[in-house]
């Protein structure tokens, strides 16, 4: 069957816009529940071995475009690439920590059993882990400071040490990028430090990092790239560039004191 003119022209189209270079590529994305828009006409491309935070206020869409990324709700329209194809093709590729509150810590799994479920996508089907993957597990609770509670249940451990876990779980899947969603939420200053070392390191391997943010004072200092976001994306690009009173006005309207946290934090970093 020849393709009718308005596919090829559609084909082209995500041909320009859609870089096989790129970790995420977005074009023409538009999100909605129940006929309500959440998110209109993104387009947006991840530069490769950056940390990038996903900054504007609540409502804006910053989790709904993660998870519309990872096909975990649908698209009204537009399309997503990672490193130039769909995300089914390209899981292995994809670490994801979700919202803390979005999962059920009364699961009967020890923190090891939580991080090892990370190497699913990289063993056969029906085979269970085996003696390398827990291994595996181990040395990413290790990383994140948990390797001495890796017997414990997931719901006895503290809001930040779930993260960490969840982070971990994240890290035994040797991504090549990741999508976190306010891993910052709610956690003592030990774990934010050592999230904030984490994604430092995974940026050293050359690996993309996507971050759901709130805290405006540390973006300038947390990440190389910010997207600003209000349903459309307001800015993206070096956070020197982008993170300006300007376009922070533009995000966030008549704040006016997140604003001024915000531009104190500008001027630190300036």
């Amino acid at each position: 069957m020849t393709p009718s003119k308005t596919s090829q022209a559609r084909l082209q189209i995500d041909q320009v816009h859609h870089d096989n270079e790129s970790p995420l590529s977005i074009h023409d994305m538009t999100v909605a529940y129940h006929r309500k828009p959440v998110l209109w006409d993104i387009d947006y491309a991840a530069p490769q071995g950056k940390l990038v935070g996903i900054v504007g206020p609540n409502g804006a869409g910053k989790s709904t475009l993660i998870k519309a990324c990872l096909d975990l709700v649908p698209r009204a329209s537009g399309s997503v690439r990672i490193y130039g194809k769909r995300y089914k093709e390209q899981r292995s590729a994809v670490g994801y920590v979700p919202q803390r509150e979005s999962v059920d810590w009364d699961f009967p799994a020890s923190a090891l059993d939580v991080v090892t479920m990370g190497r699913y996508g990289r063993i056969p089907w029906c085979i269970p882990p085996g003696k390398s993957d827990r291994e595996a597990a181990l040395h990413a609770l290790n990383q994140t400071g948990m390797g001495d509670y890796a017997n414990r249940q997931i719901s006895k451990l503290s809001g930040g040490q779930q993260q960490r876990v969840f982070l971990a779980r994240a890290l035994v899947q040797d991504a090549r990028v990741y999508f976190m969603d306010e891993p910052f939420a709610g956690v003592d200053a030990a774990t934010e430090s050592a999230i904030v070392t984490l994604l430092r390191e995974l940026r050293e391997r050359g690996r993309t990092v996507l971050v759901v943010h709130h805290d405006l004072q540390s973006v300038p200092e947390y990440f190389d790239e910010v997207l600003l976001l209000n349903m459309r994306i307001v800015a993206a690009g070096p956070t020197s560039a982008v993170f300006t009173e300007e376009n922070l006005q533009k995000t966030y309207g008549g704040r006016l004191t997140l604003l001024s946290e915000a531009a104190e934090a500008i001027a630190r970093n300036g």
